[in-house]
């Protein structure tokens, strides 16, 4: 009796081993995941450049903000320092006389009412730093009563010099019609037994200097009132009472279209 021989041949090893790869492929090794990791997502050049333009659009902006603040504290610094050292004053303006030569006021009931009117202004500058000097523009003079316009003229450009008066004079001149509201004002005014109030108007300009320092011209404008006025009776011309007058010096700067 033949055993059978436990050695497979080599034909059944051979195909089972090519059914082992055919048919059952071998374990495979898993990838490992991270849920965690992050996604590379390469960046443009646009992207890059972008935030390079950026960067730089601050860096300027922040250097120039610097350089304005450094600046405007050095003014401060030099403003504070020359007010110690010279404490400049505005300029003083007073009213010494003033004669009304003619307040004529006509009405008619077929025409306009028409008022003419004349004054001689006698005033003085006064400059009273010790170290700065003014140089004035023509000035153009203009007297109001109760808001109407009654006189316009104008004064001549001068020097001022350090801590010094300057007498000044003008002649004041006026003829127009006036409507209903102005008529009423002004003779609500000329009715008043202490006198008609009357108001002068200064504008000009003006240069300082101080030391070698100079200035650009800023426009001033002066206003005077406390003046009561009394119409002339006959040619001799009336004098207005000036005692209570005052005189105010505001700064006009213009920005744009409108004055402050």
């Amino acid at each position: 009796m033949t055993e059978p021989s436990s050695k497979p041949n080599g034909n059944g090893a051979i195909n089972g081993a090519a059914a082992a790869t055919n048919g059952n492929p071998g374990p495979v090794k898993s990838q490992l995941y991270n849920p965690n990791r992050q996604v590379y997502r390469p960046q443009s050049h646009y992207n890059r450049r972008q935030r390079s333009h950026r960067n730089l659009c601050c860096c300027c902006c922040f250097w120039t903000i610097l350089t304005v603040l450094a600046v405007a504290l050095l003014a401060a610094i030099a403003g504070a320092a020359i007010y110690v050292l010279y404490r400049p004053h505005r300029p003083e303006f007073s009213i010494t006389n003033l004669r009304i030569a003619k307040m004529n006021l006509t009405t008619s009931s077929d025409s306009p009412s028409h008022l003419t009117t004349l004054f001689n202004l006698t005033l003085i500058a006064k400059n009273p730093n010790n170290h700065l000097v003014f140089f004035y523009d023509p000035f153009t003079v203009t007297a109001f009563s109760d808001s109407v316009q009654i006189g316009n003229g104008s004064l001549t450009a001068f020097t001022s010099d350090k801590n010094n008066q300057t007498s000044l004079r003008a002649i004041l001149s006026g003829s127009q019609d006036l409507d209903t509201d102005s008529l009423t004002s002004l003779r609500s005014g000329l009715k008043k037994k202490n006198g008609f109030p009357v108001e002068i108007q200064m504008d000009t300009k003006v240069k300082m200097k101080m030391e070698w320092l100079k200035s650009k011209q800023v426009g001033i404008r002066v206003t005077c009132d406390g003046i009561k006025g009394t119409v002339p009776a006959g040619k001799s011309p009336s004098v207005a009472s000036v005692i209570n007058s005052e005189c105010k010096v505001d700064l006009r700067i213009k920005i744009w279209k409108f004055s402050f």
